[in-house]
């Protein structure tokens, strides 16, 4: 399931919703990523995207995951707009019998939703605004995914 919304989430609430009425699932994973502040570096976050093409791509990927691993369900919800340290911006969860599968599909949406999705973000502070791109580390993560790579 993919959700792209300004408003908040419950976390709590979007793992019920996830689990209920399943008694397959035998590992959830989940990854919650909220803004920082970065000792006072950021006062906002402005998140934006294109509606559409956003959830398009992320309904793929979500796609790429269950067809890469043994998923019972997984769930993305991101959000958009203005945010502020310590607010939440994305949640994203895997299921499966196995921790193995739910681990390995978590790493996996994250690492495309840290390089790849069609996301905007600039951060505003008192060095005024900067626009926040994907750095070595996260392009160096996405590189373990890639189809030719993993079959070396």
């Amino acid at each position: 399931m993919i959700r792209v919304q300004q408003e908040d989430f419950d976390v709590g609430a979007e793992i019920a919703r996830l689990r209920a009425d399943r008694t397959d699932i035998g590992a959830i994973v989940t990854f919650l990523g909220t803004v920082r502040d970065q000792g006072g570096a950021v006062a906002e976050m402005t998140l934006e995207h294109y509606s559409g093409m956003t959830e398009d791509e992320l309904s793929r990927i979500e796609e790429e995951a269950h067809a890469r691993w043994p998923l019972q369900a997984s769930l993305i919800v991101h959000r958009y707009g203005s945010l502020r340290p310590g607010d939440n911006i994305v949640l994203v969860a895997t299921a499966s019998e196995h921790r193995d599968a739910a681990f390995d599909a978590a790493k996996f949406l994250m690492d495309y939703l840290k390089t790849r999705a069609p996301f905007w973000k600039r951060e505003d502070g008192p060095g005024g605004p900067r626009w926040i791109e994907a750095d070595a580390r996260d392009e160096t993560s996405m590189t373990r995914w890639d189809k030719s790579s993993a079959a070396e």
